[in-house]
C-alpha cells in the first residue's frame, strides 16, 4: 500500500487528492457534488482518482475525508428527533438562553436560542441533584428515566436523546446510569452525555453543544456508515479517517462518539492546507480566503499555526468547541446575482449549488452567477472547466445575465459581469475585515492564500482592495481542502472545569488532572492505532481575572505541574490579556478555570521539492483570448498558461490567466507573478 488519498466534498464540487509515498508524485481530480447523498459523490470522486492514476483499491495505505454533512443538517433543519433529559427545574434552560440580542434595533428578532433542536414538550426533568462540588445531593431514580424515556421513545417518537445534568462536568455518574438504562431499553436510540461532550461549566453552552450533537449524531453516523459500506464493497481495506473542526483527523468511529466535532471538517482542512503551504512558500503569517461555489471562508494563520477559537458559533447560536476560527458567508462561484426592491445589484447569499449549478452549466438554471460572469469576462476557458468536467455555455452565461440583470439596470452584459465581480470581491474583503482589523490585525500585514474553486480568480481584486502586497497560491488551490487532508495530524482533545485562584492552586491537584485527560485522549490514539511513544503531548488552561466573565487559553507544558508551572502560566495569561485587549494588571487575583490535553501525531508530510517539476515557458503558453479588467474598456488580447509547466525562474506580468484542472488563475494588469521551487505562485502587487 503505498498512496494516500483525501476527499472533501464540498457544496458544488467533492475534491480529490491522491499523494504516492514511493515515487512521491501528486495527483488531483474533481467531481461534481451530489447533495442529495454526498456519499455517492464520495464514491465516484475516489473511483475517477483511482482510474485516473492506475492505482487498485487495496493500494490505498490511508484514506481521509472532509465533511459537510453535519452543518447542512443544521442549516437545512434536517437532524435527528431530538429529547432532553436535564435536571428537574432546569427543563426551560434551552428556551431561555442567555437573552443575547446580536441586533438590538431589530423589532422583529427571531428568538436566539436554537429551539428547532428540541421544544419544550420534549425536555423531561428528573429529580436528581449533585452539589457544586460534585457530591451527590439527591440520587436520580431508575423508574422515573425510565418513565421519562418511554414517553421521549414510544409517545414523542425520538431518535436521539440528550442528557444534561446540572454539574454533571464534575461528577458523571447520574449521566452514565441514564446512558445505561437507556441504552438497555431502547440500544436504537443514540444519546449524548453533555459529560462527555462538553465537561465544563456553564449551563446554557453545555446543553446546546450536546443538544447539537444529539441532532447531528443519527445523521452524521448514518453517512459514515454508507461510506464505509461503499468503499468497503469497492475493495478499499484503509480505515476511515475524519478531519474535526480543530484541524485534526481521527477515526471514523472515534468521531461517532462526539459528532459535533465535524461540524467544521470541511473548512477546517483547507486551512490546514494553507498553513502547510504557507510554511514552505516562507510565509507565517497569512490571511486564507477559501471561495469554492457556494461560500467563502476566510481564516487567520499567525506564526506559521492556525488560529483556534474556542467559543464558536453556527448561526447564531453557540458553539463551545475547539474550532479554527473560520468566518463564512455566502460567497461562492455559485452565488447568484439578484436585483433587490431598491434597483441595486446583488450577490449570494443564495447559491445555485451543484445541481442546477449557474446558467453556463446548461442544467437548466436560469439564474446568473459569479461563474457566468467569469465566464463572460473571458477569464474561464469553457472547454477546460474544472479539467473538462463541464463545457461550459458563453450564451447561456449571456443570456441570463441579460434577462436578469442588464436589461434591468440597462447595461451591457459585459458591465453587468464587472459588477457582480466587484461586489463579491467586496463582500469578501469586508468579511476578511472582520477577522482582522475587527480583532485588532492589520490586513496588510500579512499574506493572501487563495484557495477554492473560484478563490484565484478573485484573489487579486480582493487583495488590491485590501492593500495586501502578496498572494500565495499554492500548487493544487481548487483542491488545497483535500490535500490538507494528507498533511493534517491525527489529533485528540479533552477538557475539564476546575475552577480554583491561582494563589491556592495545588500544583498535585492539578497534575493529577492532567493525567487523567491525558489517559483519555491517550486510549483515543491506540483506537487510531498510533504508538504513545509517537504521540506529542500538550497542556493547556483556560484562566481569568477573578470576577470576569469569560477566559484565555494558555499553554502550559506536557511536563509535571509545579508551582513554578503556576507562576508562568499566570505571567503567560497577563501578557495574552494585553495582546487581546490592549492592557493587563499585574495585581488582580487569576484564577483557573479549565484545564485542556491534546495529543497530537504528525504523520510524514509530502517533501513538495520532488512534487513540481514545471517546464519552459514557451511550452507553458496555451494561446491568448479576450478578457474584460475595466470598466468601458475593450477586451485585452490575454496570455493563457498552463500552471503545471511553468518554469521556477519566470515572471510574468499581468494580465495574464493560468490554468490548471481544479482552478483558474487570473493575474490581474501590474500584477506580477513567478513560481517557487516548491510549485507555489507567488503574485505581488505593486
Amino acid at each position: 500500500m503505498s498512496i494516500n488519498i483525501g476527499i472533501d466534498v464540498g457544496g458544488t464540487f467533492t475534491d480529490v487528492a491522491c499523494f504516492d509515498t514511493k515515487i512521491r508524485k501528486l495527483f488531483v481530480t474533481k467531481v461534481p457534488s451530489t447533495p442529495e447523498n454526498q456519499a455517492i459523490g464520495f464514491k465516484r470522486g475516489l473511483e475517477k482518482i483511482i482510474k485516473m492514476t492506475g492505482y487498485k483499491p487495496e493500494d490505498i495505505a490511508s484514506i481521509s475525508h472532509g465533511t459537510t454533512v453535519g452543518t447542512n443538517a443544521i442549516i437545512e433543519r434536517k437532524g435527528a428527533k431530538v429529547g432532553i433529559i436535564t435536571t428537574k427545574g432546569f427543563e426551560d434552560t434551552l428556551v431561555i438562553g442567555r437573552q443575547k440580542r446580536s441586533d438590538m434595533y431589530d423589532l422583529f428578532i427571531e428568538p436566539e436560542t436554537p429551539i428547532f433542536l428540541c421544544p419544550r414538550s420534549r425536555v423531561m426533568g428528573i429529580t436528581e441533584r449533585l452539589k457544586s462540588n460534585g457530591d451527590i445531593l439527591i440520587e436520580c431514580s431508575k423508574e422515573e428515566i425510565e418513565i421519562a424515556v418511554d414517553r421521549l421513545v414510544n409517545e414523542k417518537e425520538v431518535e436521539s436523546i440528550a442528557v444534561c445534568y446540572l454539574f454533571s462536568f464534575l461528577n458523571p455518574d447520574h449521566e452514565k446510569q441514564t446512558k445505561e438504562i437507556i441504552s438497555e431499553k431502547y440500544p436504537h436510540i443514540r444519546v449524548s452525555l453533555s459529560s462527555i461532550i462538553d465537561p465544563r461549566f456553564r449551563e446554557y453552552e453545555r446543553l446546546c453543544l450536546t443538544v447539537f450533537d444529539a441532532y447531528i449524531g443519527p445523521v452524521i453516523e448514518n453517512y459514515l456508515m454508507d461510506i464505509q459500506k461503499k468503499i468497503l464493497e469497492y475493495g478499499v481495506k484503509a480505515k476511515l479517517q475524519i478531519m474535526q473542526s480543530r484541524g485534526g483527523i481521527t477515526g471514523s468511529d472515534t468521531v461517532l462518539e462526539k459528532a459535533i466535532s465535524t461540524i467544521l471538517s470541511g473548512p477546517a482542512a483547507g486551512v490546514v492546507g494553507c498553513s502547510f503551504f504557507a510554511q514552505v512558500a516562507g510565509e507565517k503569517d497569512l490571511i486564507t480566503m477559501d471561495m469554492g461555489g457556494t461560500s467563502c471562508d476566510a481564516s487567520l494563520i499567525q506564526d506559521g499555526r492556525p488560529v483556534l477559537g474556542m467559543d464558536g458559533k453556527v448561526e447564531k447560536y453557540p458553539l463551545r468547541l475547539p474550532m479554527l476560527d473560520v468566518a463564512t458567508i455566502g460567497a461562492g462561484g455559485g452565488g447568484i446575482a439578484w436585483i433587490d426592491e431598491a434597483g441595486g445589484l446583488r450577490v449570494g447569499p443564495i447559491s445555485a449549488g451543484a445541481n442546477p449549478g449557474p446558467a453556463c452549466y446548461n442544467l437548466g438554471s436560469i439564474q446568473p452567477t459569479v461563474t457566468d460572469a467569469s465566464l463572460l469576462l473571458g477569464y474561464l476557458n469553457p472547454h477546460y472547466f474544472a479539467g473538462g468536467e463541464f463545457d461550459l455555455k458563453l450564451d447561456l452565461a449571456e443570456q441570463s445575465t441579460s434577462d436578469k440583470i442588464g436589461k434591468i439596470l440597462q447595461v451591457d452584459v459585459i458591465e453587468a459581469a464587472l459588477g457582480i465581480h466587484r461586489i463579491v470581491n467586496s463582500k469578501m474583503a469586508d468579511q476578511i475585515r472582520l477577522i482582522t482589523v475587527g480583532k485588532g490585525q492589520d490586513p496588510r500585514k500579512f499574506a493572501l492564500v487563495a484557495i477554492g474553486g473560484a478563490g484565484p480568480v478573485h484573489a487579486g481584486k480582493v487583495a488590491e482592495e485590501l492593500n495586501i502586497k502578496r498572494i500565495v497560491m499554492p500548487i493544487a488551490p481548487g483542491v488545497i481542502s483535500a490535500f490538507g487532508l494528507l498533511v493534517a495530524d491525527i489529533e485528540h482533545e479533552h477538557a475539564k472545569t476546575f475552577v480554583i485562584n491561582a494563589a491556592e492552586a495545588n500544583p498535585n491537584i492539578i497534575t493529577k488532572i492532567y493525567k487523567e485527560l491525558d489517559v483519555i485522549c491517550s486510549k483515543k490514539m491506540e483506537k487510531d492505532g498510533i504508538p504513545l511513544s509517537k504521540t506529542k503531548k500538550e497542556h493547556k488552561s483556560e484562566m481569568r481575572y477573578v470576577g470576569q466573565s469569560y477566559e484565555i487559553e494558555v499553554s502550559i507544558g506536557s511536563e509535571r505541574f509545579t508551582s513554578k508551572s503556576i507562576e508562568e502560566a499566570v505571567e503567560k495569561f497577563h501578557l495574552g490579556h494585553e495582546k487581546i485587549y490592549g492592557h493587563y494588571d499585574s495585581k488582580s487575583p487569576v484564577e483557573f478555570v479549565s484545564f485542556r490535553a491534546v495529543h497530537a501525531y504528525s504523520p510524514k508530510k509530502p517533501s513538495l521539492s520532488e512534487i513540481y517539476i514545471g517546464g519552459a515557458l514557451s511550452d507553458a503558453k496555451k494561446g491568448q483570448r479576450d478578457a474584460y479588467f475595466e470598466k468601458n474598456k475593450s477586451p485585452i488580447k490575454t496570455p493563457i498558461y498552463d500552471r503545471w509547466l511553468l518554469p521556477t525562474d519566470a515572471k510574468i506580468i499581468g494580465p495574464a490567466i493560468i490554468e490548471q484542472v481544479d482552478t483558474t488563475t487570473v493575474i490581474y494588469p501590474k500584477h506580477e507573478a513567478h513560481m517557487d521551487k516548491y510549485g507555489n505562485l507567488i503574485i505581488d502587487i505593486s
